[in-house]
């Protein structure tokens, strides 16, 4: 078990020390649905999905487990799959995992308000490909493709968030 930590735009852990991007409010200590901010906290990596098209599957800790054009995730607090990877079309408000712009090529998925689920407590917080200019999130934390397999490689099971 590979713990990291992220403060202030850099995650470290098993020896490496790596810019990333956070949510485009910063942290915070009271998420809420749409607000932007990363949860403040330990994050634990529950699996990873991965776009097989696009990338080899990452060699980690965790369930691996490739995506599909179908394949979403509801960001609606009013239904009943908020904060759950869904199969597309879906009615309610949703994310689309099979990207154009590479973002979710790589995705870990972590253990944020997952078990159990609050409505507006936050959703699809994940660990994902970054911009090339590390532009904000709407909450994740992200990292540069090849970055994003060697944290994965080394072992990462869990972030925590500090301020």
């Amino acid at each position: 078990m590979v713990e990291f930590s992220f403060r202030a735009g850099l995650l470290e852990g098993a020896g490496l020390r790596l810019r990333a991007a956070c949510g485009r409010t910063g942290v915070s200590a009271s998420k809420t649905e749409g607000d932007g901010a990363t949860p403040l906290g330990r994050l634990p990596l529950l699996r990873v999905l991965y776009r097989a098209d696009r990338t080899e599957k990452p060699d980690c800790a965790v369930p691996v487990e490739p995506i599909a054009p179908n394949d979403g995730w509801c960001d609606d607090p009013a239904d009943p799959a908020y904060n759950r990877q869904i199969r597309l079309p879906y009615a309610a408000r949703h994310e689309i995992l099979w990207r154009d712009d590479g973002l979710y090529d790589v995705v870990g998925v972590l253990g944020w308000n997952i078990d159990p689920v609050v409505p507006d407590r936050g959703s699809a917080i994940f660990l994902h490909v970054a911009t090339r200019d590390y532009a904000p999130t709407a909450g994740c934390i992200a990292l540069p493709l090849p970055e994003l397999h060697r944290i994965l490689a080394a072992g990462l099971t869990a972030i925590r968030v500090t301020a």
